[in-house]
């Protein structure tokens, strides 16, 4: 069964780092892309960073220059390096694995995580 475990959530001052860890299954993890992606209180679920399995990744504008994702294809780890945090960083943060052709702004897609909460205090 597919499964995704995110961790390293928690609370963190502004400007402060955090860094997400999403182990998946060696079979979802060497096929897919893997992506972050955030819900805050009332808001839609948004795409924070994603990484093909050849490496290439693409980031939100919000984050662009503070957040890295990353992939540790020995350990079948997806990264999320947070810097420079600010409070509106708060959100649920959820793993995701997909297709690569699909595509990464629609959320009906892929396989998610039970999510991890990340809060930012200014």
């Amino acid at each position: 069964q597919v499964q995704l475990v995110e961790s390293g959530g928690g609370l963190v001052q502004a400007g402060g780092s955090l860094r997400l860890s999403c182990a998946a299954s060696r079979t979802i993890f060497s096929i897919n892309t893997m992506g972050w992606y955030r819900q805050a209180p009332g808001k839609q679920r948004e795409l924070v960073a994603a990484i093909t399995s050849g490496g290439r990744t693409n980031y939100a504008d919000s984050v662009k220059g503070r957040f890295t994702i990353s992939r540790d294809n020995a350990k079948n780890t997806v990264y999320l390096q947070m810097n420079s945090v600010k409070p509106e960083d708060t959100a649920i943060y959820y793993c995701n694995a997909r297709r690569p052709e699909l595509p990464l702004s629609d959320v009906a897609f892929g396989v998610w995580g039970q999510g991890t909460q990340v809060t930012v205090s200014s």
